[in-house]
């Protein structure tokens, strides 16, 4: 199964909260999504010549969601909560664990 970023979506809403989904539209899970590839990026995780034995579990969900906290603070427009990032980040994980089946 290819990524596709609006089942990223749906798989992110349907694995927290459901009053935390409803808090937030689909623009702001798509945000977080392109934080944890700017993360991957400034970390060298996106690289072709990236160890193939790396994986999203080699990355600390803690890390990115520090990562992921700093980016939001600096965007004005963003309304994510920091208390919500962790789970988002945990679904978000496994969406990505569940294509490599």
């Amino acid at each position: 199964m290819d990524f596709d970023e609006n089942d990223a979506v749906k798989y992110i809403r349907t694995h927290i909260a459901p009053e935390v989904s409803e808090l937030y539209d689909d623009n702001e899970l798509l945000n977080l999504i392109d934080i944890i590839f700017d993360y991957y990026e400034a970390n060298g995780l996106l690289d072709i010549d990236a160890d193939d034995d790396s994986d999203e579990e080699d990355v600390a969900v803690d890390d990115v969601a520090d990562y992921a906290r700093r980016m939001l603070a600096r965007d004005k427009g963003a309304r994510l909560s920091p208390a919500h990032v962790v789970p988002m980040i945990e679904a978000y994980f496994e969406y990505e664990s569940s294509l490599d089946c």
